[in-house]
């Protein structure tokens, strides 16, 4: 779940352990960077996640078997899939894991130093906290945007979502614990994964490195609210934000989970149900042709594009005491149209029915995040507290538990773009829909033509 990289242009290379790399020996410029195969054997495979990005951090999950079959036994069965028995850092799950300690990720820094951490979320159910022992970090950057820098000793990170961190080797020359755990969800992994951040020099090394004490519990949501209720744009002369101020399209979109019958009560959902998830009461179904060719192609009868601008009920959405009908979803697959560069805003409202925070994913486009809050969304006195000044720019936005998030974007990019939520289980279950952009009036503005020859998938 990390990358680091050095903040000067220092150069040289040595033989080390496979777990350990030197952020000090390689050259920010790739092209000044020895070979991979220049390396111990032993080592080459470390190397490439340390020039990967420059020195990306990945957090994954680990999990004790086939990840696929386990996906694909739990969308047959109905029920939830395994939880992940290990969350890892660039590979390794760390020394709380008894099968891994020989094998802790380090990375080496002198002190003194500034190095750049790429921190991408590539956990597949649970958002993340991540800290380093005694170590400020510094943000700068979101979803491949830059932001104010935030000062902080703690992130939260959904998956799908990356940052970039600045981190000074400005403490006593010792270990210290890089850690990441879950924020919970309905379903989480508990554990606690960890690298060692490890200060290049003569001194006594602890029997233990220090552990990050201000790591967030698994629960603690105002960390979580704390922590975003921070981000917002540079917004300098540099970097404009051009957030549209009028709207063209709105959607209000309700996310949910629940469930579907099963024949005879047979599947592993609550009371042999299928377990389903939806936006706006609309539980996806993948088509049998890709929408995009099916869309280019003009076929018939693979999509609807009737998917509702608002929720087709309207409850109090974050109750306790929600009514039956709302936990059954409606199978289909429909889609939203929307007009070549036209503005769009997208309240995304949470839910009580398996309520937790859902990361909500928008491919193709970038969005402005102007606005959350707990609760039902209201339309007359929300929108006042939007953020139109320096909302960041981000392609993945967390949906409050049991609140909502407003993006606004435009739709400048034509063709067909999947949104979902990027817990993994919730979009398998059909927490998605797509958007499909109609072409402007050039050339330059139309979907590229296919080449010539395809190969076949």
């Amino acid at each position: 779940m990390y990358a680091l990289q050095n903040g000067d242009g220092s150069s040289s290379s040595s033989k080390r352990s496979r777990t350990e790399i030197n952020l000090a020996e390689l050259p920010e410029d790739p092209g000044l960077r020895p070979r991979i195969v220049d390396y111990n054997p032993n080592d080459r495979d470390r190397i490439r996640l340390a020039y990967l990005e420059r020195g990306p951090c990945q957090p994954p999950s680990w999990f004790k078997g086939d990840v696929m079959e386990i996906i694909q036994t739990a969308l047959a069965d109905g029920g939830e899939p395994n939880k992940s028995d290990a969350f890892t850092i660039n590979g390794q799950p760390g020394d709380l894991y008894n099968c891994s300690k020989p094998g802790t990720f380090k990375v080496l820094v002198n002190y003194g130093k500034r190095y750049l951490l790429r921190i991408i979320n590539s956990v597949m159910n649970e958002e993340m906290f991540f800290a380093v022992a005694q170590h400020n970090l510094t943000v700068v950057g979101m979803d491949g945007a830059y932001i104010k820098p935030i000062e902080t000793d703690y992130i939260m990170i959904t998956p799908g979502q990356t940052m970039d961190i600045l981190l000074t080797a400005n403490k006593s020359p010792s270990h210290y614990y890089m850690a990441g755990r879950a924020y919970a969800g309905v379903v989480y992994d508990n554990t606690t994964t960890t690298a060692i951040l490890k200060y290049i020099g003569n001194y006594t090394a602890p029997s233990t490195p220090s552990f990050p004490s201000n790591l967030p519990n698994y629960t603690d949501i105002d960390a979580v609210t704390n922590f975003t209720n921070r981000i917002r744009a540079l917004a300098s002369k540099d970097y404009l934000v051009n957030v549209p101020r009028k709207v063209d399209t709105r959607l209000y979109i309700t996310v949910s989970l629940g469930s579907v019958p099963c024949v005879n009560d047979s599947c592993d959902g609550p009371n042999g149900s299928r377990l389903a998830a939806s936006l706006n009461n609309m539980s996806f179904v993948d088509p049998a042709v890709d929408l995009l060719q099916a869309y280019y192609r003009k076929i018939r009868g693979i999509y609807k594009t009737n998917f509702p601008s608002v929720p087709l009920d309207f409850f109090n959405f974050t109750s306790d005491d929600l009514p039956d009908n709302v936990y059954t979803p409606l199978k289909a697959t429909k889609v939203k149209v929307l007009e070549f560069n036209s503005s769009v805003e997208i309240v995304f409202q949470g839910t009580n029915i398996g309520a937790e925070n859902h990361p909500m994913h928008l491919h193709g486009n970038s969005f402005y995040h102007v606005g959350s809050g707990f609760g039902n969304f209201d339309n007359e006195t929300d929108p006042k507290g939007y953020n139109l000044v320096d909302p960041p720019e981000l392609n993945t936005v967390g949906v409050p538990t049991n609140g909502w998030a407003a993006i606004r974007f435009r739709s400048d990019n034509p063709g067909v773009w999947f949104m979902h939520c990027h817990l993994d289980r919730h979009s398998s279950w059909g927490m998605d829909t797509a958007f499909i952009v109609k072409n402007g009036a050039t050339r330059l503005t139309s979907i590229r033509r296919p080449p010539r020859y395809l190969n076949p998938c």
